[in-house]
């Protein structure tokens, strides 16, 4: 009999956490359980799991006693808090905030990319930023063929990367504009209607948002290459769902844009979608409900010698967050790893 497993998935009632659960039941997890975990205000309410609505618990520290994987997508403070608690109750944590993904202790994994990584996990597994996700699994096939010596992108996110709070701002301010009304902003700092902010996350010191150093640095540690040269501009446009970005990238040996769109074609994860002539290009909408990464607009940088532009989009909550997690799960269950090891580095 396969064996079968008990889920929670922390953040249920988020947008995240709500694609985690649908995802879940529609790749049909092996579950013997699933437990939807949120904060005191949401517990009791109920979420959707296929067919079934499932009541929302309290997420505590003795709530994954008995739990053998955990979903968690509740922010990074609910993370740095709860993670080590599951951990260390045996329970494995596939996190979707950015409270571990430089942790030298915890693997940084996109299935398509890395999944070998998760032979070293102790208990926390690291999922990825939405913007990172959807460009390594691009990147990985051409690091492969060609090399990597340098990226440069810019991307182009959905405001559902804020979460349900951003979606609303940007359908409530649509509405005020069409019917003559002032706007007000209080998700972003400008108005995101009609509008493109160059703006995710907080500025740091070197004047970059913290959003574009994620993609830095975990490009970086994805790929096992700690000083490929990763330069980032992101930018929120008024779109709902499906991160795009411009991305290019400087190969170690010549590889022609034919060349690369065969690569492509054959990648796990990856749809070509690449017909100038007849205006066909990933686009976000197309995107949306999608598994698949999309590329297209291959073309050879004709500035420099071994350069390619291309265009790629994701659904952002799909593989650049829910899906991700749960082919990550599918991975432990496939390496027999859904497991913490008896020594718990995070309760040291």
């Amino acid at each position: 009999m396969d064996k079968k497993y008990k889920v929670a998935v922390a953040g249920a009632t988020g947008a995240v956490g709500r694609e985690m659960l649908k995802t879940l039941y529609e790749r049909n997890f092996p579950v013997s359980e699933v437990i939807p975990l949120a904060s005191a205000r949401s517990a009791g309410n109920a979420v959707p799991f296929g067919d079934e609505e499932l009541t929302v618990r309290e997420l505590k520290e003795d709530s994954f006693a008995g739990i053998d994987l955990a979903l968690f997508s509740a922010g990074g403070s609910v993370s740095e808090k709860f993670a080590p608690c599951a951990a260390h109750s045996g329970c494995v944590v596939i996190d979707n905030s950015s409270a571990w993904r430089m942790d030298p202790r915890c693997p940084l994994v996109v299935p398509e990319v890395n999944a070998q990584a998760l032979r070293d996990q102790k208990g926390i597994i690291a999922n990825p930023n939405c913007s990172t996700i959807q460009m390594v699994v691009v990147l990985k096939p051409i690091l492969d063929a060609a090399g990597l010596e340098r990226v440069v992108v810019s991307t182009y996110q959905a405001v559902s990367g804020t979460g349900q709070k951003g979606i609303e701002e940007l359908e409530r301010q649509v509405r005020d504009l069409f019917n003559g009304r002032d706007t007000e902003n209080s998700v972003y700092p400008h108005r995101i209607a009609f509008n493109i902010l160059p703006h995710i996350d907080v500025f740091l010191e070197n004047e970059y948002t913290r959003e574009e150093m994620k993609m830095v640095n975990e490009t970086r540690k994805i790929l096992s290459m700690p000083d490929l040269r990763v330069t980032a501009t992101c930018a929120r446009v008024p779109v709902f769902y499906g991160h795009s970005e411009s991305v290019n990238v400087e190969t170690a040996r010549k590889l022609t844009a034919r060349d690369c769109r065969a690569l492509l074609a054959r990648a796990p994860g990856v749809r070509v979608i690449d017909n100038p002539a007849e205006n066909l290009y990933p686009l976000a909408i197309d995107a949306a409900g999608e598994d698949d990464t999309f590329v297209g607009r291959i073309r050879e940088d004709e500035s420099i010698e071994n350069g390619l532009n291309m265009w790629i989009v994701a659904d952002n909550l799909r593989k650049g967050a829910a899906l991700n997690a749960v082919q990550i799960a599918e991975e432990l269950v496939k390496m027999d790893l859904v497991r913490v090891p008896d020594r718990n580095v995070f309760m040291d």
